[in-house]
């Protein structure tokens, strides 16, 4: 059974719950992880600053952190996605805020799973599932109310 809940902490824009449980649960069902309880936290840059001091020991804020919470027969954990910091990269990209929060949120699930971008090499593999995701899951619905 794959759980996926979700926290919309910022103050004005929101993503709708079905959305992202449409898109976490999209990349788990073809990565064939069964069993998953994912918690995705949308926030913004004051929230997202204090997790990655906490957490990572990085004074700044992040676009997406990701916390593996359970083991290797049970997924468990948490992303925490900056919509700040989606909507900044949406206009250096020039790609629609929602193509960005999808992407944000894809890239977080794909590291619970245990994709790696530290390497050139690891960070091309993970971009190119990234990318096929994105393009898979990204849908008009992710707007902000």
């Amino acid at each position: 059974m794959r759980e996926v809940v979700t926290h919309n902490a910022h103050a004005q824009r929101r993503v709708p719950a079905p959305v992202v449980r449409r898109i976490v649960d999209g990349v788990l069902r073809r990565e064939q992880c069964s069993k998953a309880a994912i918690a995705v936290v949308l926030t913004g840059d004051r929230e997202s600053r204090r997790v990655n001091r906490r957490f990572r020991g990085h004074d700044w804020p992040t676009d997406v952190l990701s916390f593996t919470l359970g083991d290797e027969k049970h997924l468990e954990g948490e992303i925490y996605v900056n919509v700040d910091k989606a909507g900044r990269q949406a206009k250096t990209f020039h790609v629609t805020w929602e193509n960005e929060i999808t992407r944000l949120i894809v890239h977080g699930t794909l590291h619970l799973l245990g994709y790696d971008d530290g390497t050139l090499s690891d960070a091309r593999r993970m971009k190119r599932r990234e990318d096929k995701y994105v393009d898979l899951l990204a849908g008009k619905e992710v707007r902000p109310r």
